[in-house]
């Protein structure tokens, strides 16, 4: 085979046949207007190869200026040294919780239902489940304590997906700005009814 052949063969051949092809049907069928005249200018002429090395490479700057900005953000979550990472990831747990009666967070969940602020009714049931584990002795109170620690901690409790069922919409309500809906405060109402109905200390340890 010869080399004129080949080349004819190829890809790029067949490729610039086709853009070839294109150009003449719009020529064809494209109206024709008298173009004014214009001085002439010098013509270019680089090869194919050149322009297409060009193209590559900014592809590849490109591509790698997007995994460095990727590996920016992701770093501080992928580095299990770096606690601050694990909270940015999940929500911290409220330490306001702490040492407050629940009796003042069921008050609280009943104020805010009436409000129809189903937003913070939910969180006043998220905080009186951690008061809850705290007073039982089952999970207490810790700052640094993270909503997923937790999540791992409450799995071995009986009732867990009850706890998980509140964990997951505080998450919700960290991470989002929409409106909790009837139907979620319901789940999350009858989830803490749940762990109101199972035993409130706990032989775990």
């Amino acid at each position: 085979m010869t080399a004129g052949t080949f080349q004819r063969d190829s890809l790029d051949w067949q490729l610039q046949k086709v853009w070839w092809r294109i150009g003449e049907w719009i020529e064809l069928h494209s109206p024709k207007f008298d173009m004014p005249t214009v001085p002439d200018v010098p013509q270019w002429d680089f090869p194919r190869q050149v322009f297409r090395v060009a193209f590559w490479l900014i592809v590849a700057l490109l591509l790698l200026w997007l995994g460095w900005q990727l590996y920016r953000w992701l770093s501080p979550y992928l580095d299990p040294k770096n606690p601050k990472g694990a909270q940015r990831l999940y929500p911290r747990a409220d330490s306001t919780a702490q040492d407050r009666p629940i009796a003042l967070w069921l008050a609280e969940v009943q104020r805010f239902q009436t409000q129809g602020n189903y937003r913070e009714a939910c969180r006043a049931l998220y905080m009186a489940m951690l008061q809850r584990l705290n007073d039982g002795k089952l999970v207490p109170h810790q700052a640094s304590r993270t909503d997923r620690e937790y999540w791992q901690l409450v799995q071995r409790l009986p009732r867990s997906h009850a706890y998980q069922t509140l964990l997951r919409t505080h998450e919700q309500l960290c991470f989002g700005n929409a409106a909790i809906s009837v139907e979620t405060f319901n789940q999350c109402q009858q989830a803490y009814g749940d762990l109101e109905r199972s035993p409130q200390t706990s032989d775990l340890g």
